[in-house]
C-alpha cells in the first residue's frame, strides 16, 4: 500500500503552481512525478503562458489519460477577475490559459490568484516546469514549514535542495548568495558533489533567498508581503520577494530533504556555463541587476554600473560582439 502523509498535522492543503511556456514535454514529466508523490492534499494548477504551440491541449490531453487519478478543469485567466470559482472540490488538475505571456512572475501570479480566490488552502509551491520532484519532496516541505510555525518562526519562504536533473548526485544549489555591490548572484553549492555538506538547519542563515526553481510559501507571507513583482520578466523575482518579505519581519527557511531535480533554463536558455547563455537571458539577467539594485540598494548603484565594464570586456573575450549593442542599449535605458 502507497504510504501517504494524509494525516500529517492535518495535512494542510497545498496548491502546486507551474507555469508552462512551449515546454509541454517538461510540464508533463513534471505532473507524473507529482502525482506519485506521498502527500495527498494538494491541488496542482498549470498557467500556461500564452504559448504559440498548443501547449496546452497536448497538457489536456494528458490529464484526459489520467482522468481516474487526476480530475481535471480548465479556465482562461478571466476566471480570477470572477468572484465565483466553480471547481469542485474532487478537481486535482486546474489548467490556466494566460491571456498573454507577461513574464515568469506574472504566470505565476495568475495561479496565485487563482488560489485565494479557492482561499482554501495554507500553503502555495511554486514549481519550475523542468523539475522532477522525489515522492517524499512535498511531504518533507509541508512538515518544515508547520514545524517552524509550530515553532513560532516567521518562516515565509522554504526551498528545497536544488540537484542537476542529468547528474543526480551533483548539487546546483541549497540557496541563493547576493552582493548588492556588483549586483551579481550565485548558488550556495553550486556543482558540488552532494555528501551531505548541507543537511543542516544552519544553511539557511547563509542565504538570503530560494531558488526560484522551489519555492514553498505561506498564504500568510503572500497576504501580507503581496504578489510577485512582474516589472522583471523573468530573473530576479525570487531575490525581489525575499527583499521585500525581510523588510516586513520574514524570515527564509531550507529543507534539505525535499530533493529536486532541475533541468535549468530549459525555457528561456539560462546556462550555468556563460557562454552558452542565451541572448534573452543574458539581457534579463543584465537589465535586472540595474532596476533591483535601483528599489533595493540606490546607494550601490554606482559599484553596479561600475561593474559593467567587466561585463563588456567578458562579451569582447567570449567574442559574443553582437551583444555589446545590447549591453550599452542596458546602460543607456536604466
Amino acid at each position: 500500500m502507497k504510504e501517504t502523509y494524509k494525516n500529517y498535522n492535518g495535512c494542510p492543503r497545498v496548491y502546486i503552481i507551474i507555469v508552462n511556456y512551449k515546454g509541454y514535454n517538461d510540464t508533463i514529466e513534471c505532473l507524473e512525478s507529482i502525482i506519485e508523490n506521498r502527500y495527498e492534499n494538494y491541488r496542482i494548477i498549470v498557467v500556461d503562458n500564452y504559448s504559440e504551440n498548443d501547449s496546452l491541449k497536448f497538457i489536456e490531453s494528458w490529464a484526459d489519460s489520467k482522468k481516474e487519478a487526476l480530475n481535471h478543469i480548465s479556465f482562461n485567466e478571466s476566471i480570477i477577475n470572477s468572484e465565483k470559482v466553480t471547481a469542485a472540490e474532487d478537481v486535482r488538475l486546474i489548467l490556466l490559459q494566460a491571456n498573454g505571456n507577461r513574464g515568469f512572475a506574472a504566470g505565476n501570479n495568475i495561479g496565485i490568484k487563482y488560489a485565494l480566490l479557492e482561499n482554501d488552502f495554507e500553503y502555495i509551491w511554486l514549481l519550475n516546469n523542468d523539475t522532477v520532484i522525489e515522492k517524499d519532496s512535498l511531504a518533507k516541505l509541508a512538515k518544515k514549514a508547520q514545524g517552524d510555525k509550530n515553532n513560532g518562526l516567521n518562516t515565509g519562504i522554504t526551498g528545497s535542495k536544488l540537484l542537476f536533473y542529468d547528474n543526480r548526485d551533483i548539487i546546483q544549489g541549497v540557496g541563493g548568495k547576493y552582493n548588492k555591490w556588483i549586483g551579481s548572484s550565485k548558488h550556495i553549492g553550486g556543482f558540488e558533489k552532494d555528501a551531505g555538506q548541507y543537511d543542516d538547519d544552519k544553511v539557511k542563515g547563509k542565504i538570503n533567498y530560494i531558488i526560484g526553481a522551489s519555492m514553498f510559501i505561506s498564504k500568510k507571507f503572500i497576504e501580507d508581503v503581496g504578489l510577485m513583482c512582474e516589472d522583471y520578466f523573468v530573473y530576479f523575482e525570487d531575490l525581489d520577494w525575499a527583499a521585500r518579505g525581510e523588510r516586513k519581519g520574514w524570515n527564509i527557511g531550507y529543507c534539505w530533504e525535499s530533493r529536486i531535480y532541475h533541468k535549468f533554463g530549459a525555457t528561456i536558455g539560462s546556462s550555468e556555463n556563460k557562454k552558452e547563455k542565451s541572448e534573452i537571458s543574458d539581457y534579463y539577467a543584465l537589465k535586472n541587476r540595474i532596476l533591483f539594485t535601483k528599489k533595493f540598494y540606490p546607494y550601490c548603484l554606482f559599484t553596479v554600473y561600475a561593474g559593467f565594464i567587466a561585463v563588456i570586456f567578458n562579451r569582447i573575450v567570449r567574442r559574443q560582439f553582437k551583444r555589446l549593442k545590447m549591453v550599452f542599449s542596458i546602460l543607456k535605458s536604466t
